[in-house]
């Protein structure tokens, strides 16, 4: 349960570093008339990816480690990380956690995003349910990714519209 503690805990670390970068692009963005879309539901989102971490250290606390299960899963949090940052590091000043969208900014083709359009969803779904299932918390898995579904419809929607707005 500890090793399981410190992986959340570094999750939680990687979060924060997220939050830094995005703050960074918002203010970026902002320099050059960024607009924001959708802002009502990113609380929301803060809300479900905060209650994952802690879904995760609730149920392991009861659950079994099970090797076979733990070390996949494990491999694939990680694939998902990498996912992650190779979204990130793709669209530059451009990621944001929220919608922003800046006047006359070209839409990024490049990256992930030459093989589809919202990988970092995809990345964002592949660890909803492989981070709790590293330490067998399959109800965290199941609620999250529920709701995650439900979130990202909306999340998708807004900012299908807003990159219609890009060239």
């Amino acid at each position: 349960m500890l090793a399981y503690t410190v992986l959340i805990a570094a999750v939680a670390v990687e979060r924060i570093a997220e939050l830094v970068v995005s703050q960074r692009n918002l203010a970026w963005s902002r320099e050059r008339g960024g607009v924001e879309f959708g802002a009502r539901h990113y609380p929301m989102m803060v809300v479900l990816h905060t209650a994952l971490l802690a879904g995760c250290l609730w149920e392991a606390a009861h659950r079994p480690f099970i090797p076979l299960l733990g070390w996949s899963m494990l491999g694939v949090v990680i694939a998902a990380q990498v996912l992650r940052w190779w979204c990130i590091t793709t669209l530059g000043h451009q990621w944001n956690t929220r919608v922003v969208i800046v006047p006359d900014a070209g839409r990024v083709t490049g990256g992930p995003y030459r093989f589809f359009s919202h990988p970092n969803y995809v990345a964002v779904v592949v660890e909803g349910i492989a981070l709790p299932l590293v330490h067998t918390a399959w109800l965290t898995a199941v609620v999250f990714t529920v709701l995650n579904a439900a979130l990202l419809r909306t999340r998708i929607s807004v900012e299908n519209k807003a990159l219609a707005m890009l060239t």
